[in-house]
């Protein structure tokens, strides 16, 4: 009688101990099913900010380019500078939005973060002085950050470098050389078709 209370109270140990791993692992999982819903969420706050933060730098751009264009400088000087006091005040509020998404790196990422910068820092000083040559050099390093086969040469150690980014950095920096090129291109028509006004003007003036 003794001997089946005994086994009688270590079935019932048995079972209580397995309904206790049964309970921990429901519950397991359903905090494991949280945390996926939450990353897929952070993900999409991100995603959300990368997208606020690619508008911002589209909005600056587009507002510099209002005010370097030609048709700016052919307009009145009344109406011009009330034009540029009201792209000013959009530039200030543009730049008032502050959008920050910061990135894990380990510290081969971070030396390669800089190494690239610096490549981009020291062709951009270069634009000034040669314009022409420098765009090309963008263009080299811009052809290393694109899967397609780009049209002009690949810039292979940028492009070494830029592997060794992280994934976001990466995409930040093919961002910066796109807006770097238009940006060269866009100077570059202002200057002709300035220098072609000019042309113009000569020959309008009996070439004096």
């Amino acid at each position: 009688m003794a001997q089946a209370k005994i086994h009688a109270k270590m079935n019932e140990a048995a079972c209580s101990k397995f309904s206790r791993t049964l309970s921990m692992a429901d519950r397991s999982g359903r905090l494991l099913e949280s945390l996926d819903q939450l990353e897929m969420r952070v993900e999409a706050l991100r995603d959300a900010a990368s997208a606020m933060e690619q508008e911002r730098e589209s909005i600056l751009e587009m507002i510099q380019s209002v005010q370097n264009s030609q048709e700016m400088r052919n307009i009145c000087s009344g109406e011009r500078e009330e034009l540029t006091l009201t792209a000013n005040r959009l530039m200030g509020r543009t730049l008032s939005v502050e959008i920050s998404i910061g990135t894990i790196r380990n510290p081969q990422q971070e030396e390669a973060l800089q190494k690239a910068t610096s490549v981009i820092d020291e062709i951009v000083k270069k634009l000034l002085s040669d314009m022409e040559g420098a765009r090309q050099q963008l263009l080299a390093l811009h052809a290393a950050c694109v899967t397609e086969a780009p049209p002009v040469p690949i810039d292979q150690k940028f492009q070494a470098i830029v592997i060794s980014c992280a994934l976001e950095d990466q995409k930040k920096i093919k961002r910066r050389l796109e807006t770097l090129v238009r940006n060269t291109e866009n100077a570059e028509k202002n200057i002709k078709i300035m220098d072609h006004q000019k042309l113009e003007d000569t020959k309008a003036n009996g070439g004096h």
